[in-house]
């Protein structure tokens, strides 16, 4: 997603007369974001298996409240302390939007590497934090925004309307979740379409510090948290520390809800953007050295065992 994002923000940047002529062009790849975002969120539903029980949703339930939990802490404690318009740039609003999104697609991509069939069960739970959803509830609960309880209804039901498909009809099922592999890239140039190589610029030091504070809390934190509750090192407490792409849109979108967050609009986007990038390179790094790490533990300790017998 970042790649086509990139080459929106480009076009938008330097050409964006191309994406104003009207039409289904502009009503594609440049007015298309809620739409798309909609669609997303539809073709996210169909991945929930309710009949799914046992570790696949106790797994997942568990990471999306770690990564549920920390973003409203960090962002609300960011909002005593400064207010609304945060310290160095970074808002609550940015923190709250970013920090409690993840990035479904290379959790799922870890999960395959470092864990098992239980841990790729668990994207199930963890794709309800995609989209708007989630944020706007934190905004709403912790005060930061004024969100009406329809427009947080209007968020959900794509979500459980493809949930209903995806559950009567295991090929609705799989025919939507093909989906979101092509929805994803036709997503990340309508968000970078949106945007401008000199908000992102501008985003600078609070960009890189939302992406470290995502990889701190979501990742480093959460895999000694989750490794507590699992009562073993595992790897997939860090392979939360992203920030997802779609997050991208959050802003604009909870914005709609609440005029009174549009001045932070922009500043949020391109920050999001900004850690969106710096978290996809460091959570893989970062999920792989502690898998090393507890493998070469569990392999001393095994040894230590064996010693002990002989």
């Amino acid at each position: 997603m970042v790649i086509p994002l990139l080459i929106g923000c480009l076009v938008n940047t330097f050409i964006p007369q191309c994406l104003e002529i009207g039409g289904f062009t502009t009503s594609l790849f440049k007015s298309g974001q809620s739409t798309l975002v909609g669609l997303f969120i539809f073709c996210s539903g169909a991945t929930i298996n309710v009949r799914q029980i046992g570790q696949p949703l106790y797994k997942g339930a568990v990471l999306t409240i770690l990564k549920y939990a920390m973003g409203v802490i960090i962002g609300y404690v960011l909002n005593m302390a400064f207010g609304p318009a945060g310290v160095l740039g970074l808002t609550p609003f940015a923190v709250i939007a970013a920090v409690t999104n993840s990035n479904g697609a290379i959790y799922t991509a870890l999960a395959k590497e470092f864990g098992d069939d239980t841990d790729m069960g668990a994207i199930a739970v963890l794709s309800l934090n995609d989209g708007p959803f989630l944020t706007m509830i934190a905004l709403g609960t912790t005060g930061l925004a004024s969100i009406p309880v329809i427009d947080i209804v209007a968020a959900i039901i794509p979500l459980i309307i493809g949930m209903i498909l995806g559950n009567l009809d295991p090929d609705f099922r799989d025919l939507l979740s093909k989906g979101l592999n092509m929805i994803l890239p036709v997503n990340g140039f309508v968000f970078g379409a949106n945007m401008s190589l000199i908000d992102i610029a501008k985003a600078g030091v609070p960009g890189v510090m939302l992406g470290l504070i995502t990889v701190l809390s979501t990742g480093i934190l959460t895999y000694f948290i989750y490794s507590f509750i699992r009562r073993k090192p595992d790897p997939m407490g860090m392979a939360i520390g992203t920030v997802g792409g779609n997050a991208v849109a959050t802003p604009a979108s909870v914005a709609t809800s609440d005029p009174s967050l549009q001045p932070y609009v922009n500043s949020a986007t391109a920050q999001i953007a900004a850690s969106v990038v710096i978290t996809a390179i460091l959570t893989p790094l970062l999920t792989g050295f502690l898998s090393r790490r507890a493998q070469k533990k569990l392999a001393a300790k095994e040894q230590q065992q064996t010693d002990q017998k002989e």
